[in-house]
């Protein structure tokens, strides 16, 4: 085959995948078009480049690459959760807003169902998102994924330590009313071994008890202030209490 057949062969290739993709100029990607291009864009871990295409835009507009790298490990979570194979099974459009859904399986044994995702049209661009979030967005600007994920972790700290006061009940039981320490604790299954760090929670957690082992008390504190906590917390048999004192340890009060 000589160079020359080949050139044209791939440029009509090219044209044909513009053309099926919506990718030719003037020519603005459908609500479905988008959906796929999105989810694709997020396997790549192209995240400024996807969420572009989102309601998210004005929350990435702005940030430096250390504040895109501190995000990252959000991003990645979001990213893995979106399977290798989307299957899209249709959309409907309703003036300046649509509709794509798309075939889900939770599990092997369950039935396959339409989960439905949210498009508006903007400057006769489909993005994917509501108004009413979108709203939220523009207000909190480049804070949003910072914020959210600051109140993330006030909702799993405080879970945690709930949890703390749970197991310390299980093991003063079954150790004659004696309390335990993080070690303890963790040797003994009752708490995950990542709260020795902070890369999964945000938070440094510290479980004290007293030098007869009969009394306790923990703390959790922001690993990155204003970044990753704004709230300290301190729990002890008589519940939680939470506070802003810039990332330090919450003072006890008699």
């Amino acid at each position: 085959m000589s160079k020359r057949i080949v050139v044209a062969v791939v440029c009509c290739a090219l044209i044909i995948f513009i053309a099926a993709t919506g990718l030719a100029q003037n020519q603005p990607l459908t609500p479905t078009q988008t959906v796929r291009l999105f989810y694709q864009t997020m396997r790549e871990r192209k995240f400024k480049e996807a969420f572009a295409m989102s309601i998210y835009k004005p929350a990435v507009d702005g940030l430096t690459p250390k504040e895109m790298e501190d995000l990252r490990s959000d991003f990645e979570k979001m990213a893995a959760a979106i399977p290798d194979q989307v299957e899209l099974s249709g959309e409907t459009i309703s003036g300046d807003l649509a509709t794509v859904f798309v075939k889900v399986k939770e599990t092997k044994d369950t039935a396959e169902k339409a989960e439905p995702i949210q498009l508006l049209q903007a400057n006769g661009v489909w993005i994917i998102g509501d108004k009413e979030n979108a709203e939220v967005v523009r207000k909190a600007g480049n804070k949003f994924f910072f914020n959210a994920r600051i109140d993330t972790h006030h909702n799993d700290v405080q879970d945690l330590l709930t949890r703390i006061t749970l197991v310390e009940v299980v093991y003063s039981q079954q150790h004659n009313g004696q309390f335990a320490n993080m070690p303890e604790l963790i040797t003994a299954g009752l708490l995950p071994k990542d709260l020795e760090g902070t890369d999964s929670t945000g938070y440094s957690f510290h479980v004290n008890r007293s030098a007869d082992s009969k009394s306790w008390y923990a703390t959790a504190e922001p690993a990155q202030y204003g970044r990753t906590g704004k709230l300290s917390f301190y729990v002890d048999a008589a519940g939680v209490k939470s506070g802003d004192v810039g990332g330090k340890p919450l003072p006890l009060k008699n």
